[in-house]
């Protein structure tokens, strides 16, 4: 299973982006997916994610009000409208799915709940 990330790009404060992310490969049937980010020298933080069985939706609250996560089971795709955006989400945007059961909704926001991680997406925000 392969994730691939795309839409990231400079954009000055205040504008907006949308990320997407598709997973390829064998047959893959995502249970959730979601959106990390990451700065150099930093840890990886959690951005969003989507879990359609239970329709659970999260969101780090810095981002909260800003971005939106959609996604499309079938097409195994994940979305992240990110609106406003401030200097402060300048990251590489990493996409991440799973498989299997559904899980606590609160396990969402941790790397250790997926399996399969995209390459990442620069997103600059500068004037």
């Amino acid at each position: 299973v392969q994730l691939q990330a795309s839409g990231g790009g400079l954009v000055q404060p205040g504008g907006s982006l949308r990320l997407s992310c598709a997973a390829s490969g064998r047959t893959f049937s995502p249970s959730a997916m979601g959106w990390f980010r990451q700065v150099s020298g930093s840890e990886r933080q959690f951005v969003a994610a989507i879990q359609w069985s239970g329709g659970n939706i999260r969101y780090a609250e810095s981002v909260k009000g800003r971005f939106t996560i959609s996604g499309d089971k079938a097409k195994s795709t994940v979305y992240l409208q990110m609106n406003g955006l401030k200097p402060e989400d300048a990251a590489v945007y990493f996409c991440a799915a799973r498989g299997g059961s559904r899980m606590i909704s609160s396990l969402l926001s941790s790397q250790n709940s997926y399996t399969y991680w995209g390459q990442g997406t620069l997103v600059t925000v500068s004037s």
